[in-house]
């Protein structure tokens, strides 16, 4: 409006001035005319495109004030999924804008589950660090552990080794006890009424002679059947070289007071001891190194009683035969 105010006091102006001028100034003012109505009209079509502009520009305005009112509507009632909008545009913005939310929030919570489970990952990497290095430890000791027992195998393996030659001479040992104990048994099978038991202990053979086949009460001296007992006895010695034999004498617990050589039951158990020991050299090729004589007195008896018949028991004389055990001493040495 203001632009056809001033369009019109123009052309008043300008009647004014062609009634006063000469025709050449006319025609020079009717130029001007022409170029200020080209420049007016120019104005005009700017003004137009203004309104135009301003017109498009409102509308926008317009539209965004609308997006506006709509976004703050949303805002004021945040948390409500299914909201009533003026247009297609609110709503599908106010989804936007809920999804673009949603999303947001899972990449941060993704983001913070990343941080856990990487935290979680470094942890676990440091112990499974820490688990090798123990484990490296652990493989270190194994393996001297296995050192020493293959050291301690290879020994076991020698042990068992001699283990094995030890039971194999004990088998012979005992193998030998038996066969001697047949031997002697069979030897002195004519005293077997008299007097004599054979038996085997503890892999030993034991010939038990009793008193009253050897000596006469408090004697040292071996009566005529005791010495041929005791010659049958020296002749299977002989072809057992290979035999130690001791010669043990017991007596009773009466207490014996001589004055003579034997002054009690000591030196009595220990020469009758010796008179067998000598019976058995002379009658029998029997190397002396062999032979031990020794006595205990009355402090083994076999029936602890107090009556006649136990001590007659006690009142004996061992003959222990021993198989040499220098192979199975030298095995043990050796180890």
């Amino acid at each position: 409006m203001k632009i056809t105010i001033i369009t019109a006091g123009l052309a008043s102006i300008i009647i004014s001035f062609y009634s006063c001028v000469p025709a050449n100034k006319l025609t020079e003012e009717q130029n001007k005319r022409k170029a200020a109505e080209a420049q007016l009209a120019a104005s005009k079509a700017a003004d137009d495109a203004c309104e135009t502009k301003k017109t498009e520009l409102q509308a926008k305005v317009d539209l965004l004030q609308k997006d506006v009112t709509g976004l703050q509507q949303d805002t004021a009632v945040s948390g409500s999924r299914y909201r009533e909008m003026a247009d297609k545009y609110g709503k599908l913005n106010s989804v936007n804008e809920e999804l673009l939310a949603k999303y947001n929030d899972l990449l941060s919570g993704n983001d913070k589950d990343h941080k856990k489970i990487s935290g979680q990952l470094q942890l676990t990497q440091s112990q499974l660090l820490e688990k090798e290095d123990q484990l490296n430890t652990l493989q270190e000791k194994l393996n001297k552990e296995k050192l020493h027992l293959d050291s301690l195998n290879t020994k076991l393996q020698e042990r068992e080794a001699r283990v094995s030659e030890l039971e194999g001479i004990l088998s012979r040992k005992d193998a030998a006890v038996d066969s001697l104990k047949k031997r002697i048994t069979n030897a002195l099978l004519g005293f077997a009424d008299k007097g004599i038991s054979v038996y085997e202990k503890n892999g030993k053979v034991y010939v038990s002679l009793e008193e009253s086949l050897l000596f006469p009460s408090g004697s040292t001296k071996v009566q005529p059947e005791g010495i041929d007992a005791l010659k049958k006895l020296a002749q299977a010695l002989e072809s057992n070289q290979d035999i130690n034999v001791m010669v043990e004498g017991h007596t009773d617990d009466v207490t014996m007071n001589g004055k003579g050589d034997i002054k009690d039951n000591w030196d009595l158990s220990v020469m009758r001891a010796t008179s067998i020991v000598k019976i058995l050299l002379e009658n029998g090729k029997i190397d002396p190194t062999r032979l031990m004589a020794s006595g205990v007195s009355e402090y083994d008896p076999v029936d602890p009683g107090k009556s006649p018949e136990a001590r007659q028991k006690n009142r004996r004389t061992d003959i222990i035969l021993t198989p040499k055990l220098s192979e199975l001493f030298k095995i043990l040495n050796n180890k």
